[in-house]
């Protein structure tokens, strides 16, 4: 069962609650089936890995681990300010998001190069 995810790929995230609480990073990866996101910077875990194959190399990896969607909250590219974005369907039946604070319409990296 997929969740509805108030956050997409490439916005600007800020990390309200856990031990990396007050951080804020660019969103990398949702998962909408268990409604996490990862977050670039965030939440990074230390992983051993082994070598598999004659030319694959082990050692020690840093990668982001996933944190739950509702321990994110949107940060308004305009007021940079943490917000709840407003989702607002415009009568051509266009989904925007607007932010609480300054009333300025979010976009993403993806809507803003079409």
């Amino acid at each position: 069962m997929a969740s509805k995810i108030h956050v997409k790929e490439k916005d600007t995230v800020l990390v309200l609650s856990g031990k990396e609480a007050g951080k804020s990073g660019k969103v990398l990866e949702v998962n909408k089936d268990k409604g996490t996101v990862i977050v670039e910077d965030v939440n990074v875990a230390t992983k051993h890995k082994k070598p598999r194959g004659r030319y694959q190399q082990g050692g020690i990896i840093h990668q982001a681990a996933p944190i739950h969607a509702s321990n994110v909250m949107l940060v308004c590219p305009s007021c940079k300010h943490p917000t709840k974005p407003i989702r607002e369907v415009k009568p051509g039946g266009e989904k925007i998001r607007k932010c609480r604070k300054c009333g300025a319409v979010i976009q993403t990296v993806r809507e803003a190069e079409k």
